[in-house]
């Protein structure tokens, strides 16, 4: 697998990895990347840059999202695997991926010790607008760490593959490596699940201390966060991290208006993550600071001038050139009841109807126990609950 940038390496590397222990590099056994090559890729995909699948370390499902009632009878895709890795069945071969198949494809590394098994499949979009929260499961981030279950929510269309993410993954590998950890359950994870949502179950989101170790580099807290993307490598900096919270899914609608339901209980004190090197953190109080919840939906652009791919992340969420609306709850105040808000879309650019029809654009929504948490400010025990979420669309009826 990728190497990541983490502080106990070699721990870390037995945690994430299928293939690290002191074994030489080709002892890896990935798929780094996916491919279909077509002559007539509009065909089968909304734009070329559906052909292409970067797959993260953690990742064992790889999905490819295509237009509805296409063939899928007769697709070879590529696979770009680690160093000296073999693939079976061959790389390139024709197979039916029609009506949801799943091909199941298994890597052997250089050395033929290590293995590892994924599953290959063509799916449509479908484009969700309510959002429930009642499909709720729970997975690992490996098999080294399947004593630290969480929480992944999917949307109707999308059970093949979790729809909204979390940080639940990476706070479990920080987890995993705290000796003074026990006794874990899924609910110890900064996102869970609401038993008494507004209509059946919500989300609770908790501003998390992620211990000493999360103290040595600078990341103190772990605050409680669900949005629609995916999540990319795991990297104990602060700045890598930021890249890791992958944004949207391609959206077909003029979105109007964002609405749905929260509770709110700030905690104190607000504190920040100081970084002194590879091992060296602490903590610093910020006096009089009040931490916030932050609930938004942004709609984006997802291709740049050259046709290149765009994914926003943690860095540029609600800076990118590529936004093109938000609708950004202004206000949210420590309350014990649920509150509804209703809040519209400003848009500052304007839409592009051929390219929105192509699934051109995304849209994430976002929703956090600390406003600042992605830097890695927050008050421990900030509590954000949220349920009912809702787009509407122009053209809605």
């Amino acid at each position: 697998m990728k190497q990541l940038q983490l502080l106990l390496t070699l721990a870390v590397c037995f945690a994430l990895t299928s293939c690290f222990k002191d074994e030489p590099l080709n002892a890896e056994a990935d798929i780094e990347q996916a491919y279909v090559h077509l002559d007539n890729p509009d065909d089968v995909f909304f734009s070329k840059n559906d052909t292409l699948v970067s797959v993260n370390s953690t990742q064992t499902d790889i999905v490819f999202k295509a237009k509805d009632d296409q063939n899928l009878t007769a697709l070879a895709p590529v696979f770009k695997l680690t160093p000296g890795a073999t693939i079976t069945p061959e790389n390139g071969s024709v197979h039916d991926f029609s009506n949801g198949k799943k091909i199941q494809y298994t890597v052997t590394s250089q050395d033929g010790q290590w293995k590892r098994v994924y599953n290959v499949s063509f799916l449509p979009y479908y484009i969700v607008t309510k959002f429930s929260f009642e499909n709720v499961s729970t997975t690992v981030l490996n098999d080294y760490l399947k004593k630290y279950p969480y929480y992944v929510w999917t949307e109707t269309g999308y059970d093949e593959e979790p729809y909204w993410c979390s940080g639940n993954g990476a706070f479990t590998l920080n987890v995993s490596m705290d000796v003074t950890v026990t006794n874990y359950k899924p609910e110890d994870c900064p996102t869970y699940v609401l038993e008494k949502g507004v209509e059946g179950k919500g989300v609770e989101l908790v501003t998390r201390a992620t211990g000493d170790m999360g103290t040595m580099v600078g990341m103190p807290i772990a605050a409680g966060n669900i949005y629609i993307g995916k999540f990319g490598e795991i990297s104990m900096t602060p700045e890598a991290a930021l890249k890791a919270t992958l944004f949207g899914r391609p959206f077909n609608k003029k979105p109007q208006r964002f609405s749905g339901w929260y509770k709110y209980k700030s905690a104190l004190p607000v504190i920040k993550g100081i970084k002194n090197g590879w091992f060296g953190g602490s903590i610093e109080e910020i006096p009089g600071a009040v931490d916030k919840g932050d609930i938004y939906a942004i709609l984006y652009r997802n291709e740049d001038e050259n046709g290149k791919a765009v994914v926003l992340d943690g860095s540029n969420v609600k800076t990118s050139k590529y936004i093109v609306a938000i609708a950004q709850l202004d206000k949210i105040e420590d309350n014990d009841t649920w509150i509804n808000f209703d809040i519209e879309f400003k848009y500052s650019k304007n839409i592009d109807e051929a390219i929105l029809q192509k699934n051109g654009y995304s849209l994430a929504v976002v929703a956090t126990s600390s406003i600042d948490g992605a830097t890695f400010i927050g008050a421990i025990g900030s509590r954000l609950d949220i349920d009912e979420f809702e787009i509407s669309c122009e053209g809605d009826q």
